[in-house]
């Protein structure tokens, strides 16, 4: 199997995962699950572990955090067999991560691994494994896998019941006051407030300056709440106790980059603030939104912009305001930024290959060729048969790389 699992934050990913998980303990196989960061890995395993009460199972987390009598432990076990699921981060990708038999890999928030390393589960057992890999947002360049064939797709298409669609406004910097008395009306009814500001990657300590100025300002603007902060460069010890403080209620606000973008679940925060919303991508943008609308109340997403706005800026605004749904963001996402290189590592921009084709235009066209390759390799799996060795001569061509990377997803 190699499929993409694409359901909206909420819409019970997890539960399939778990599911599946069992269905490959069942086979006497062993299975694992990688998050992006330690805050979303544990918050599987703990909601997991909950699910699996009661069960004889064996589950164990492995984090960068993981001590070292800790990950020996993990490591015997895993050799052994004893150890059937495995729940974590990067940390799975390690070279002394070694399974007995495993069968099944699951990716959560698959946009946040380089193709490198999600390549590296594979090298896991002998027999590949199957792949699952879950995301409220498909990349680009996966969205042109799907076109291709390569992945198959399975798509949660309903909220749970009581979910309100999520509202999308997008305002200038002018509108600041209307905002801060949005803010407090909300606040007042018992809600909580998440104020995100970019990442801008040249220049770390502008990124600070930029949160450190806003946590000021939010705290200036209402000094009768809790305002608290959270960034990558903090501790692992700090940045989870801010979350804390926020999850439990104790703080009405907080300030954050994209630290946030996956794996917080406070049903009780409504309101989503992006600063400088022009500076993120469609998918950020999709994911981010997804912190709020966890409850049975109304949420709200507010995009905050400057007035100069290029064209794409423009349009990636609308369809955020336009759209809640992940799969059209992802289209969107793909005819503004290009679907990345299929063969290759690059996961965005025009691939070099498709001098005339257009993955979104031409989708039935596509999965035309795909059909007739399927019956040449059906009929000829080894391409030998004299008709077909010009295809043959063009493929070892291309197959420059040891990996075939289009294979994975």
């Amino acid at each position: 199997m190699n499929r993409l699992l694409q359901g909206d934050v909420g819409s019970g990913k997890t539960m399939v995962a778990l599911m599946v998980m069992l269905i490959a303990l069942d086979n006497k196989f062993q299975a694992c699950l990688m998050a992006p960061t330690e805050i979303l890995a544990t918050q599987h395993y703990e909601s997991i572990m909950e699910l699996l009460q009661g069960m004889d199972l064996n589950v164990k987390l492995l984090t960068g955090s993981s001590k070292k009598k800790e990950r020996e432990q993990i490591h015997a076990q895993l050799i052994s067999g004893e150890l059937q699921i495995l729940i974590g981060t990067h940390a799975l990708l390690e070279d002394v991560v070694q399974f007995n038999n495993l069968g099944l890999v699951i990716i959560d928030e698959q946009h946040r691994f380089g193709v490198a390393q999600r390549a590296k589960l594979w090298k896991k057992n002998s027999i590949p494994p199957h792949v699952l890999v879950m995301t409220a947002t498909p990349i680009p360049r996966t969205l042109a896998m799907t076109v291709y064939g390569d992945l198959d797709v399975s798509v949660i298409d309903e909220l749970p019941p009581g979910r309100k669609p999520i509202e999308t406004k997008h305002y200038f910097h002018n509108r600041r006051n209307n905002l801060n008395h949005f803010i407090r009306t909300e606040i007042e009814k018992g809600r909580q407030i998440y104020v995100v500001y970019p990442l801008i990657e040249e220049s770390e300590k502008m990124d600070y300056k930029n949160l450190a100025e806003g946590l000021e300002y939010m705290q200036a603007a209402f000094p009768e709440y809790k305002t608290t902060m959270v960034h990558g460069k903090m501790k692992a010890a700090e940045k989870d106790a801010a979350m804390q403080e926020f999850a439990k209620g104790e703080a009405q606000i907080l300030v954050a980059t994209t630290v946030i973008e996956v794996g917080v679940n406070v049903p009780n925060a409504s309101v989503m603030i992006i600063e400088s919303a022009e500076r993120f991508g469609l998918s950020q943008l999709h994911q981010l939104r997804g912190r709020v609308g966890r409850g049975a109340e109304q949420s709200y997403c507010i995009l905050m912009t400057g007035y100069k706005l290029g064209e794409d800026s423009k349009k990636r605004m609308n369809i955020m305001v336009d759209s809640n749904d992940g799969f059209e963001i992802a289209e969107a996402d793909m005819k503004l930024r290009g679907p990345g290189d299929l063969e290759g590592t690059q996961q965005s921009g025009l691939p070099f290959e498709l001098k005339i084709a257009n993955l979104t235009r031409d989708a039935q066209l596509l999965q035309h060729a795909r059909n007739v390759a399927n019956a040449i390799l059906d009929n000829d799996p080894t391409l030998e048969k004299p008709e077909n060795q010009i295809l043959n001569k063009q493929l070892r061509k291309l197959a420059r790389q040891k990996m075939n990377w289009s294979l994975i997803s």
